[in-house]
């Protein structure tokens, strides 16, 4: 019993010290990263949540939902943050968007549900109420695909060993890993909300698997070339951040752990 007691007394003082190390360390990050690309990125994936309660285009073979008209700017910026701070940090500001979107959404659905006697009640319960598959699916991908976007982003880099900090390794990482993280986005979104939910609670309304199929498909080829058109502004941006040593206290304490930075 003892023994027990004492595995269990271990394990305990270990997630705390775990927990402590990894608040300090996102307290440092949240420091450190510039703040416009943290709002830019935090703005998208609210406007990427609000947006997927669109069907923009289906036909018997393809279907797209609006938010493929803002999410390439969420990629980007994790890419960016990847590219500069490495994959983790961008894992820790993604899960804070998604905090931050899901809290907006309740916020959004306070709203929604507070009387008014105005002419446009109806469409703005629609517009802030959202759906709460939608939500759930949203959050679900996101968070899937960008563990992965960030994690291949960071492998396919540590391959150019002679020219790391170049305009071709940051155009591979990012076209790459933008392609597939965007593709798995919209793929287990599509699957998760019009192929599980959409038939139970939208009165039938669902996409097939080809739909969703090709809707990852189109809408991962459709963010790429926004990403391809992007992609200088990235690179300037990381760029910049090298030239004025931004985030030097982040990169010095990750460098003093376990994890090494490219910069």
């Amino acid at each position: 019993m003892n023994i027990i007691f004492s595995k269990s007394n271990n394990t305990f003082t270990s997630v705390k010290s775990w927990l402590k190390k990894e608040q300090k360390e996102t307290a440092i990050l949240l420091r450190c990263i510039p703040s416009a690309v943290v709002t830019l990125f935090v703005v998208s994936v609210i406007c990427m949540n609000l947006l997927a309660n669109k069907t923009l285009i289906q036909t018997h073979w393809i279907a797209l939902d609006g938010g493929i008209l803002v999410s390439w700017l969420s990629f980007m910026c994790m890419d960016i943050i990847t590219k500069y701070f490495g994959p983790k940090a961008s894992n820790k500001i993604a899960i804070l968007a998604s905090a931050i979107n899901i809290l907006t959404c309740l916020i959004f659905y306070i709203a929604s549900i507070i009387p008014s006697n105005a002419n446009d009640y109806t469409a703005l319960n629609e517009i802030l109420g959202g759906t709460w598959f939608i939500l759930l699916g949203s959050t679900i991908a996101f968070l899937m695909s960008s563990v992965i976007n960030n994690f291949l982003n960071w492998t396919i880099g540590k391959a150019f060993h002679k020219n790391p900090n170049g305009k071709l390794a940051y155009a591979t990482q990012t076209y790459i890993s933008t392609f597939v993280g965007q593709f798995l986005d919209n793929l287990i979104f599509s699957i998760i909300v019009f192929v599980g939910f959409a038939p139970i609670f939208w009165d039938g309304f669902h996409w097939t698997i080809l739909q969703c199929t090709i809707c990852a498909l189109t809408g991962a080829i459709a963010e790429l070339i926004m990403e391809i058109v992007f992609s200088p502004f990235g690179y300037r941006i990381v760029t910049n951040w090298k030239t004025h040593n931004i985030g030097q206290e982040y990169l010095t304490h990750i460098k003093g752990g376990k994890q090494k930075c490219e910069y």
